[in-house]
């Protein structure tokens, strides 16, 4: 069973639709143990991350979500859900994150319109089991005027390109986590929950 952690942000019924429509079982949650007890967990989110980091800690699901990552359960984060990830932002002034990754999230400082809202081109730099099915220079969906900045570059897992190139997917071990929306994103975007799924089943 894979884990749609609620905390109060995001597109959740989206993204339980998008797993139901390839035929894998998804259940949106908040309950701390019911994300120890899941296979597999996806973190999505839209907003601010200060709100986020606050609603996670005010449900008790912080622990939750580090140690499903720590015990090497497949992991799904999307726009927000990857962000977290990462040691802090710069949003609304610094807000620390859950620092499974070092390094930052800092605004778009670009002459284009922010935020990056609409379709993007994803160029990958290192292909992750779960886009065996997704081409590259594919288009998929963004909104977010924030990006993250990894301090190790290995993690990269692909690029996308805004006024300056950004890293807009991130892989490492069980980790994935994407600066797009695949529930927004059609078909290409389906074909990735699927990815994800497959994975969580082998894992």
């Amino acid at each position: 069973m894979i884990a749609i952690v609620d905390y109060g942000m995001g597109n959740l019924r989206s993204v339980e639709k998008g797993f139901k429509k390839v035929g894998i079982d998804a259940t949106v949650t908040s309950s701390p143990q019911v994300v120890d007890d899941a296979d597999a967990i996806v973190l999505p989110g839209v907003g601010a991350f200060r709100d986020c980091i606050r609603n996670l800690t005010d449900l008790s699901l912080t622990g939750a979500v580090i140690r499903s990552i720590q015990k090497g359960k497949p992991y799904l984060g999307i726009c927000l859900g990857l962000q977290v990830l990462f040691s802090e932002s710069e949003e609304f002034g610094r807000c620390k994150g859950l620092d499974i990754f070092r390094g930052k999230v800092v605004r778009f400082q670009i002459k284009e319109k922010v935020p990056h809202m609409g379709w993007n081109t994803v160029n990958i730099v290192n292909r992750p089991p779960i886009f065996s099915d997704v081409p590259d220079d594919s288009y998929l969906y963004f909104v977010h005027s924030y990006y993250v900045v990894p301090e190790d570059r290995s993690i990269v897992a692909a690029t996308t390109d805004y006024g300056v190139p950004f890293t807009s997917m991130v892989w490492k071990d069980n980790v994935f986590a994407t600066q797009f929306h695949p529930e927004k994103s059609q078909g290409l975007g389906l074909r990735i929950l699927a990815g994800f799924g497959e994975f969580a089943k082998k894992a």
